[in-house]
């Protein structure tokens, strides 16, 4: 008989042999399954809850935080270059973008943002950010401007700081816009007005009526600073203060005077602060007129 036949016939022999107990064994899964179900885990439980409540939990993990278990896995993990394969592949999944669009559209992510917008701390810090931007900036000005003071015109006095024309002139620019934001704002009151009651006649008249107003708004603005506080907004920007010999600032009549010798200075080309380059306490024609001086309020910084 040839070796395979005998292998063959032995083989379906000990497959017939097997089959009570393959059979008999499919029969006992069920119960054995339930019985551990009904047993084994319950059993089991209880051994797990009886070890956690022992102190071994927490010696098990303070040895493994001593011993930087974790750390050192992590390590491994990430020095392996696993980690990063990761990483790459949960981003470059289509549903990476998907949760992520989910969190940024969520109704919760945008109550999450407007409350953290509209906290205070945020305000007080844009408000202070701002805040020291501006003052950095308008530093760096003054600054600049002090510079050009010493390297233009005649030496000051060394007892008492007078202003330079370099510093003068960037503070009166400061005011020259203000104010003209500010008849620009009048103008456009002025033309509602007018839109809505009719034009005045002739356009002449009305020309005259708008420069005059302008005018007059310049004047007040400058008089009204100098008059109270001894400097305009421009002049507090560049550390200016005006002020008498004495030391006060100028009254209201001589703020007037001048603030009219200002605008006949400014006439002829900005000859009248000429004499600023000159004098012993840097002083124009406005100064000379209302005798006025203009002394640096804040050290040089």
């Amino acid at each position: 008989m040839a070796p395979e036949d005998r292998r063959s016939r032995l083989g379906a022999a000990g497959r017939f042999a097997f089959f009570p107990a393959r059979v008999a064994a499919r029969a006992s899964r069920g119960p054995l399954e339930a019985a551990a179900e009904e047993h084994l885990v319950p059993e089991l439980s209880r051994l797990v809850d009886r070890a956690l409540a022992q102190s071994m939990p927490e010696e098990l993990v303070q040895s493994i935080v001593e011993h930087r278990v974790l750390e050192r896995m992590f390590t491994e993990f990430a020095a392996s270059g696993e980690l990063d394969r990761m990483v790459d592949q949960a981003l470059a999944s289509p549903r990476a973008d998907e949760l992520v669009d989910k969190i940024v559209n969520s109704e919760e992510m945008r109550r999450a943002i407007r409350e953290i917008v509209a906290s205070k701390e945020v305000r007080d810090a844009v408000t202070e950010q701002t805040s020291g931007l501006a003052k950095e900036l308008a530093g760096e000005v003054r600054a600049g401007a002090r510079h050009l003071d010493g390297r233009v015109g005649r030496k000051q006095v060394p007892t008492v700081r007078f202003a330079g024309i370099a510093t003068r002139a960037a503070a009166l620019g400061i005011d020259a816009f203000l104010i003209l934001a500010i008849l620009t704002i009048v103008s456009g009151f002025v033309a509602l007005i007018s839109s809505l009651v009719g034009n005045l006649r002739p356009e002449w008249l009305a020309g005259l009526l708008l420069g005059a107003g302008g005018l007059l708004i310049a004047a007040g603005y400058l008089v009204l600073f100098w008059s109270t506080a001894g400097r305009t907004p421009g002049m507090h920007l560049l550390g200016l203060r005006l002020r008498r010999p004495s030391g006060e600032p100028p009254s209201v009549y001589r703020s007037i005077l001048r603030a009219i010798a200002t605008w006949i200075s400014i006439i002829p080309l900005f000859a009248g602060y000429l004499p600023v380059l000159f004098d012993e306490r840097r002083r124009g024609v406005p100064d000379y007129v209302a005798d006025t001086e203009v002394v640096y309020a804040e050290p040089d910084g």
